[in-house]
C-alpha cells in the first residue's frame, strides 16, 4: 500500500475518535474500554500472528523494550487520558488540541531521528498549528480547562512512542508492531481498571452503544488504523506524516456538529480550512519527493 494513501486511511478513522469517545463516557469506564479495545485489537491480529510465526517477535529480548515504550506511551497512557478529558471538554476541543502534538513531532523528528525539517514544511505546519490557534483564541475554555490540560499534557508521549516504532528494524511487519502495541498496553491498563474498581468508578453498561464503541475502537482505532500509520511512518518522515494526520480536526467537528454534540461557528471552519491546507500542502511536498 503507499504509504501516504496508509496515513490518510489512518487520518479517516482517527477523526471519528473523540466523536466515539463523548458517546462511550455514559458506557464505560476510559481504562476499561482501552483495555477492552486492546484486547480486541490482539484478537484481531492473532490469526495472522499465528499463520507466519510471528508470536515470537513479540517477546523477542531485543525488542522487549521498544514494546513497553510503544504499549505505555502510545496507548495505555495517552488514550486513558484522552477519554477521561472527554469527560470535560467536546469532541471538537479535544480534536483541536491534539494538534499540538505536531509541535512535539518536529522536536523528536529533528533531535532524535534526524530528520530534516525543510522551510515549507515548515510553514505548511505554521498554518495546522496557525489553524488551531485561530479556534482556541476564539473559544472560551474556562469550563474545560481540566480536560483541556489533559489532553495538552499526554500527546507527547504518542511522539515519544511513534520515535520509538520508528527506530525499529524496517523488516517488522507493521501488524507485528501493532500486536505489541495493543499486548504491552494491558499490564498497566489492568492495573488501572483495579485502581478505579477500589474508587468505585469503574463501570459497563451494556447495549448497543457499547458494542459499537469496542467495535469500533477495537478492530478499527487500535486496529486497522495502526497498522495503516506504522505503514505510513515506517516509509516516510514521522513529521510530515504528523503533519498530514493531525489535520482530521475537521472530520471530527463535522461529525460533531451534526450529531448535536456542539454549535459550529465561521471561525472554527476558517482554522479548519487552514489546518486541512497545511496538511494537503505537506501531501504534495511528500509526492513531489516520491517522484523524485
Amino acid at each position: 500500500m503507499n504509504p501516504l494513501l496508509a496515513a490518510w486511511l489512518c487520518w479517516a478513522v482517527i477523526g471519528f475518535s473523540s466523536v466515539v469517545g463523548k458517546y462511550a463516557t455514559d458506557v464505560i469506564s476510559p481504562a476499561l474500554l482501552v483495555f477492552l479495545g486492546c484486547l480486541a485489537a490482539l484478537a484481531l491480529m492473532s490469526p495472522w500472528l499465528s499463520r507466519n510465526r510471528q508470536w515470537g517477535v513479540l517477546f523477542a529480548r531485543e525488542y522487549r523494550r521498544s514494546w513497553w515504550i510503544i504499549g505505555t506511551l502510545g496507548t495505555a497512557v495517552p488514550f486513558t487520558m484522552l477519554l477521561w478529558a472527554l469527560h470535560y471538554t467536546t469532541p471538537g476541543n479535544a480534536a483541536i488540541l491534539q494538534q499540538t502534538e505536531l509541535i512535539y513531532s518536529l522536536f523528536f523528528s529533528a533531535v532524535f531521528l534526524k530528520e530534516k525539517i525543510s522551510f515549507k514544511q515548515l510553514l505548511a505546519c505554521l498554518l495546522i498549528v496557525g489553524g488551531a490557534v485561530l479556534i482556541l483564541l476564539k473559544e472560551k475554555y474556562r469550563a474545560h480547562w481540566v480536560g483541556d490540560l489533559m489532553i495538552i499534557g499526554s500527546v507527547w508521549t504518542l511522539q515519544a512512542a511513534s520515535c520509538t516504532a520508528k527506530k525499529l528494524p524496517p523488516y517488522l511487519d507493521p501488524r507485528v508492531i501493532t500486536a505489541a502495541r495493543s499486548l504491552y498496553a494491558l499490564p498497566l491498563l489492568m492495573l488501572l481498571c483495579l485502581f478505579t474498581a477500589a474508587k468505585h468508578t469503574l463501570f459497563l453498561e451494556p447495549g448497543w452503544l457499547l458494542a459499537v464503541v469496542l467495535l469500533y475502537t477495537g478492530l478499527l482505532k487500535y486496529g486497522a488504523a495502526m497498522i495503516w500509520w506504522y505503514r505510513a511512518i515506517g516509509r516516510l518522515p514521522l513529521s510530515k506524516v504528523t503533519a498530514v494526520y493531525l489535520s482530521y480536526p475537521i472530520l471530527t467537528l463535522l461529525l460533531s456538529a451534526s450529531l448535536g454534540l456542539e454549535k459550529t461557528h465561521a471561525y472554527q471552519w476558517a482554522g479548519l480550512a487552514l489546518t486541512l491546507a497545511g496538511a494537503y500542502w505537506i501531501s504534495f511536498i511528500i509526492i513531489k519527493e516520491q517522484n523524485k
